[in-house]
């Protein structure tokens, strides 16, 4: 399977911010930078001649600002909006970004928000990529259950409950024997009672995780070990 990379575009008017920015970019083995620029009519210009999966976008510029930019898109790459003012959070979702994220940008919250587009990227383009699945017993059947669709797994009793994008399904085990299905890579084990689809984080602090809206249990010694496998590794 080829390795997913995301071609990507960098644009802040900030000189200091823009350096910051590219920097954590050009270290992140799947991201490849093809431009900078510090205005959005530049990028606009130069965008329809390029392929880019991947757009990093200050939202506080002179004269086009970054909701106006996204405005003039016709066709809109998976766009990161960042910005030191948190008032633009709830607003920056009106426009379908894949991410929001705050100045200063944090290396940690950085790789979750690459995950995110990598598994919004991978989820487009699915027809060329094998997808991975496994096989459960539940209510005396087998079921498959592809992995990218599971969010997280909880234990429930004698048994595990696989909560998925669009279901929840039931199975007999304990949470160590099931963990054994699943990629050491892409699935951690946070809590006592939760493992969690590392690609499906969207927020996290020392003592929570935040899946799909929902608030899950981290325990504290595991935090070590979470912000260790949302590095994206070569």
């Amino acid at each position: 399977m080829k390795k997913t990379k995301l071609k990507c575009i960098l644009i802040d008017d900030s000189t200091v911010q823009r350096r910051a920015v590219a920097k954590i970019i050009k270290e992140h083995s799947k991201l490849d930078l093809i431009n900078e620029y510090d205005n959005g009519v530049d990028a606009k210009k130069d965008i329809g001649s390029n392929i880019i999966d991947l757009i990093f976008l200050d939202i506080e510029m002179p004269g086009f600002n970054g909701f106006e930019f996204l405005e003039s898109l016709e066709h809109k790459p998976q766009v990161i909006l960042i910005s030191g003012n948190p008032n633009y959070a709830m607003k920056a979702f009106d426009y379908d970004v894949t991410d929001y994220l705050q100045k200063p940008v944090d290396k940690t919250r950085f790789d979750v928000s690459i995950r995110k587009a990598i598994n919004n990227y991978e989820l487009e383009n699915a027809e060329e990529i094998e997808l991975e699945y496994i096989y459960v017993n539940s209510n005396l059947k087998k079921t498959k259950l592809f992995l990218n669709e599971i969010l997280w797994i909880e234990a429930y009793g004698d048994y595990v409950k696989i909560i998925s994008t669009d279901k929840k399904t039931l199975i007999l085990s304990t949470m160590k024997a099931f963990a054994k299905q699943l990629p050491k890579d892409k699935f951690l084990r946070i809590h006592k009672s939760y493992t969690v689809n590392l690609e499906k984080i969207e927020n996290f602090n020392g003592s929570t995780v935040e899946i799909n809206e929902q608030v899950i249990p981290l325990s504290r010694h595991k935090k070590e070990a979470l912000i260790k496998a949302l590095v994206v590794i070569e």
